[in-house]
């Protein structure tokens, strides 16, 4: 069954508390007839801890802010450079369990990867996407009123050294890796269009 493509909107770059509180009021206020959405959106920088998420996973914050979420999953970090996708979906009308929406979240991000020739992988139990062992793509989402929100990272060309001020999911000593130290000289908007195509594609086959 085909479903009607999300309206995508364009955020541009945000304050992470904001845009949670917002994705948190649009589930909230939604009715079974309003559209799903999809939020683009690049943050500030910030490291934001999931339901799951221990404070000890915080080795050395610094200066940047720490903000405690209501996603699935540990800390991870958001900063420019890294393409954050929200999904805002009536996950009953679409008929859609969550650990489908998860496996189709890391098809799409694999997707879009194999279109640049890299080849990357899911792992069991460990939501994300990865590059020979390094964490590219980071997913947590939440669920409320049967619908979906929060959604996942794609690292393009940032700086990952506060990565390394963390245990990124809650594994000590995961690395993480970006599109730009594999190669690709893509600018952000072109790679955020390209995942969006995929995202819509799979979306649509639910």
């Amino acid at each position: 069954m085909s479903h009607p493509a999300p309206v995508v909107r364009h955020l541009g770059r945000k304050e992470y508390r904001q845009v949670w509180q917002a994705m948190r009021a649009f589930t909230d206020e939604r009715s079974e007839q309003s559209p799903d959405e999809i939020w683009v959106v690049e943050h500030e920088p910030v490291y934001t801890l999931g339901l799951n998420g221990k404070r000890e996973h915080v080795l050395s914050a610094g200066d940047i802010p720490v903000v405690e979420c209501d996603r699935g999953g540990q800390v991870t970090y958001h900063g420019p450079g890294q393409i954050v996708v929200y999904f805002l979906l009536d996950l009953r009308r679409r008929n859609l369990g969550i650990k489908h929406l998860v496996q189709l979240l890391e098809q799409a991000v694999i997707d879009l990867l194999q279109q640049y020739n890299i080849s990357a992988e899911r792992k069991l139990k460990a939501p994300g996407v990865y590059v020979n062992g390094e964490k590219i793509a980071a997913l947590g989402l939440r669920v409320r009123k049967g619908c979906s929100y929060h959604g996942l990272s794609l690292n393009v060309t940032m700086d990952l050294a506060p990565f390394s001020r963390i245990n990124p999911c809650g594994y000590e000593g995961l690395k993480t890796t970006q599109l730009k130290d594999l190669g690709s000289k893509l600018p952000i908007n072109q790679v955020t269009e390209d995942l969006l195509q995929h995202l819509q594609r799979l979306l649509a086959n639910g």
